[in-house]
């Protein structure tokens, strides 16, 4: 037990203030070994040697913060369910407006605000941009060209507080999807905007509340690739529209935001014969496309609820073959896959409805990082290259 009069000795408040970090984080590095807590004699509280705390110091360059640990407020993945704050999403994506969910993780409140606005002159601005865009580029591509060109037309993007940050996301999402190309839509809901942006004429008739499970069932997943690029960006203090930057970067990624469109290709080639198509990836050694996840064990929530939405038909019958042909259950992406070709939608929806629904995720990421210390995102990197002489 150490004496609280030994000058080599600091108390949890000290050490939080040496590293620049909050208590609780003092405590994390004691369960992970980088520090050892002693009592203190004749008083509450711990001490820590202070010549561990400076080596943790040292070795954290004046940025402690883990990246294999982030605590958030916001997603829940537990027993093959999906939880936002709490709330059930599967229950989420049929009772609630995409502007509702929204705010709940923005938030943390399940309000019913207004519609997402669009400014007539910032539509204008996105669409002027998007044009700009070659012949053959998808809508992935002309959403971060509109990004781009919409943050730098906002000069007061670099306010950060809660209520500016919660505005410019809200009205980010308007302005994009109504610059998107396609005929405008006077609709009460987020997915009826959306749908004549995504559609090709196909015969179905619209089923914008599909595309409002959807936008709600894919808002946020956790720590994925891109919503941890989204929040690296977001402790380097950057503003909202380079937050989303950074995520839609990430995002375009063959192993990420692609996979949608790989299971769409793979589900056309399945429709007449699925075992054949199955037995062709298997031949090459390449896995199949939407099926399985890494963070669910027997089923993955959101695709079971958007098969259900989609009834029973031709893309669900084919995806039930597969399933009795592979290991794993379908996923969301081959799910996004059937509503694509169920219902016509652009080769290239897919990705881009798992992109427009991320910005509400990576908003909520955002300003969860920034209530948290700045540039707090320091790995250590080994240099094993040649030493100062060259050797």
């Amino acid at each position: 037990m150490a004496d609280p009069s030994d000058e080599h000795y600091l108390t949890t408040a000290e050490v939080a203030a040496r590293l620049k970090v909050k208590p609780e984080t003092v405590y994390a590095y004691v369960s992970r070994g980088l520090l050892t807590s002693t009592r203190a004699r004749g008083r509450r509280g711990s001490l820590f040697l202070e010549a561990d705390v400076d080596r943790l110091a040292g070795r954290t360059v004046d940025h402690p913060g883990a990246i294999e640990r982030i605590e958030s407020q916001l997603t829940l993945i537990t027993d093959d369910d999906l939880y936002y704050r709490g709330h059930r999403v599967r229950d989420l994506a049929t009772t609630h407006t995409v502007e509702s969910v929204a705010s709940l993780l923005w938030t943390g409140s399940l309000t019913s605000p207004p519609r997402f606005p669009a400014p007539a002159d910032e539509v204008e601005l996105a669409r002027r941009a998007m044009t700009a865009a070659p012949t053959g580029a998808r809508l992935t591509d002309k959403l971060r060209i509109a990004v781009a060109v919409l943050g730098a037309g906002d000069l007061l993007r670099f306010d950060l507080t809660p209520q500016a940050v919660t505005r410019a996301a809200a009205k980010l999402l308007g302005v994009l999807v109504a610059a998107l190309p396609g005929p405008d839509s006077q609709a009460e809901s987020f997915g009826a905007d959306l749908w004549p942006k995504l559609a090709t004429g196909f015969d179905a008739p619209p089923r914008p509340e599909l595309l409002d499970a959807a936008v709600v069932l894919l808002a946020d997943h956790g720590l994925a690739v891109s919503t941890l690029a989204a929040r690296v960006a977001a402790s380097a203090r950057a503003n909202l529209y380079a937050v989303v930057s950074a995520g839609l970067g990430a995002l375009d990624g063959q192993l990420h935001g692609a996979a949608t469109s790989v299971a769409y290709d793979f589900l056309r080639q399945a429709a007449d014969d699925p075992v054949a198509a199955v037995s062709a990836r298997l031949r090459t050694g390449q896995a199949v496309p939407g099926f399985g996840h890494k963070l669910y064990r027997r089923r993955d929530p959101r695709a079971e609820l958007l098969l259900e939405l989609l009834g029973d038909v031709p893309a669900t019958r084919t995806i039930r073959a597969l399933a009795e042909q592979v290991r794993g259950f379908p996923n969301s992406d081959v799910a996004v896959a059937a509503l694509m070709h169920t219902h016509g939608l652009r080769p290239d929806a897919g990705e881009a409805l798992f992109a427009i629904a991320r910005i509400i995720g990576w908003t909520a990421h955002a300003l969860e990082e920034y209530a948290q210390p700045a540039l707090r995102f320091r790995a250590l990197g080994i240099y094993t290259g040649p030493d100062a002489q060259g050797n």
